[in-house]
């Protein structure tokens, strides 16, 4: 049998989920470019740690379509930095995530939400619970759905006995809220004392706002149109 050249070792060598640059999960170069400016409030509410732009966008997609699982653990550490900053760590007893539905885990093998979830609680010595499932009702994913329907979350079923827990949930990318907010009501409605909400990254207001004019006008026909 032939034995492998240094090419073929080369296929396997681990690339930058920002740059594609040969050597870390997320190269010293795109490390930096993650420490920035936090992102614009939005009026969700959500605490993001960084813009869903530039590099940061690159590694998120990463995670979540080229099977990049290696970076959850510094997108949490981003998370986790916020959380400590704000002083949140203190009130949170348990952490969780706002699942994806199942057809998006079984076409990627996993949950980004709980793969950056989990590493959040490992980071701050805290249990890490699947709290929150997905109904079977529910329609299509939030990706890549227009502004106007991502304004209403999906709907999420509650694990029993959580009456007092104090609950940090985590996202990946926050764009409107809703899927947070919808998370947030199942679970106060369920008995949790208190939710904090954070996500690795928020989509700028200002590219939320465009899309939402850019969606399409309606046109009028027969007399009215000719006036």
């Amino acid at each position: 049998m032939t034995p492998p050249s240094h090419n073929d070792h080369m296929l396997f060598q681990i690339r930058c989920a920002g740059c594609n640059a040969p050597g870390a999960p997320v190269c010293t170069t795109c490390r930096f470019a993650l420490v920035g400016r936090l992102p614009q409030p939005g009026s969700h509410g959500v605490q993001a740690a960084v813009p869903f732009t530039g590099r940061a966008r690159d590694v998120i997609l990463g995670l979540k379509y080229r099977n990049r699982r290696q970076v959850a653990a510094h997108l949490a550490g981003l998370v986790v930095n916020r959380i400590v900053a704000n002083r949140d760590h203190v009130d949170i007893d348990v952490v969780t995530w706002a699942p994806t539905s199942a057809s998006r885990r079984r076409e990627r093998g996993f949950d980004q939400g709980e793969a950056i979830a989990r590493n959040v609680a490992r980071q701050l010595g805290l249990p890490c619970r699947r709290l929150i499932e997905r109904s079977a009702r529910n329609g299509p994913t939030q990706t890549g759905r227009p502004r106007l329907e991502r304004l209403h979350g999906p709907d999420f079923r509650v694990r029993p006995n959580l009456g007092g827990l104090r609950v940090l949930i985590v996202d990946d990318v926050v764009t409107t809220g809703a899927t947070l907010a919808s998370a947030e009501r199942a679970l106060s409605e369920a008995g949790v004392e208190s939710v904090a909400r954070y996500a690795v990254a928020a989509t700028p207001v200002a590219s939320t706002a465009a899309a939402n004019r850019r969606r399409p006008r309606l046109e009028l026909v027969g007399p009215r149109a000719a006036a």
